[in-house]
């Protein structure tokens, strides 16, 4: 039941998303999440795996979920789900992708949905930061007595990096990979207990 389920969930998913591995985070965390497969905080660590590892990020993710949910059949399941959809429509347009680049009501249609697109990555961006810089939103006072001032520091290192030198993507990976090893690794290693 949980192979069929991860099959027709992630085809939706594949199906409905437009722009990208990101846009997909909001309908992923919202099947995902709310069908208890995992907690948001475990998802987050899903989305920085699938972002940080080679191949497309939606294949990624769905192959993660799955392999979590279901073993390799599951990741399998998944994969198959979320990739079949764009292959279909991918198989019909290019037949006829000249006649729809031409088309009004396409054109229309697609410029109608960039903005779409922008909402469903800033949803995932702020879902995220939110997850990740203030954890505990019980109350306002609660939330930024808890908030995550480590990651706050390296998200403003790679930013200003990126801004200042336009670095490529990578090596903003690898650069936070290193600055979570020495704010969070090294820390705990040496039993310094930071919040």
């Amino acid at each position: 039941m949980i192979l069929l389920q991860l099959f027709f969930t992630f085809f939706k998913i594949g199906l409905f998303t437009i722009g990208g591995g990101y846009a997909m985070i909001p309908l992923i965390q919202a099947d995902v999440v709310g069908n208890g497969w995992m907690e948001l905080e475990q998802f987050i660590d899903f989305i920085a795996v699938s972002e940080s590892t080679p191949g497309p990020f939606a294949v990624n993710i769905a192959t993660f979920v799955g392999s979590e949910m279901g073993g390799i059949v599951g990741a399998t399941f998944a994969t198959v789900g979320v990739v079949l959809p764009s292959f279909l429509i991918i198989l019909f347009i290019a037949r006829y992708f000249m006649n729809f680049q031409k088309n009004f009501y396409v054109r229309s249609a697609l410029q109608g949905l960039r903005p779409v697109i922008v909402g469903l990555v800033s949803s995932a961006a702020f879902t995220i930061g939110i997850a990740n810089f203030l954890p505990d939103l019980s109350s306002f006072s609660a939330a930024f007595s808890h908030i995550n001032y480590r990651g706050l520091i390296i998200f403003a290192v790679i930013l200003l990096i990126h801004l200042k030198f336009k670095t490529h993507p990578i090596w903003l990976i690898v650069i936070s990979a290193v600055l979570g090893i020495l704010f969070f690794g090294v820390p705990e290693m040496l039993g310094w207990g930071i919040p």
